[in-house]
């Protein structure tokens, strides 16, 4: 499912335009961006956990070369399913 037919599902299911489901949908996704950005998470009580973890500096290599490289630390986005998404799954 990409972003269009997600839009089309929510408006389907809200019974709203897909104009509104759009916006909708923007704001989610921008309102859990920010909030990571700030460091919190976004818990979604049966559906998951949006979170952001610390990946540590480690050494590569280069895959044409084989020289080792050095990969700098970073913050990556993370996200934990919740028990009812997994049991809705399986």
């Amino acid at each position: 499912m990409n972003k269009s037919e997600l839009i089309e599902a929510i408006a389907a299911s809200a019974d709203i335009p897909k104009a509104a489901a759009s916006r909708a949908l923007d704001a989610m996704v921008d309102s859990v961006t920010e909030s990571l950005k700030q460091g919190d998470s976004v818990s979604l009580v049966g559906f998951g956990t949006f979170s952001i973890k610390e990946r540590a500096a480690r050494t590569g290599r280069n895959p044409q070369t084989g020289q080792p490289i050095e990969i700098s630390a970073a913050k990556v986005p993370s996200f934990k399913a919740g028990k009812a998404l997994k049991d809705s799954v399986n």
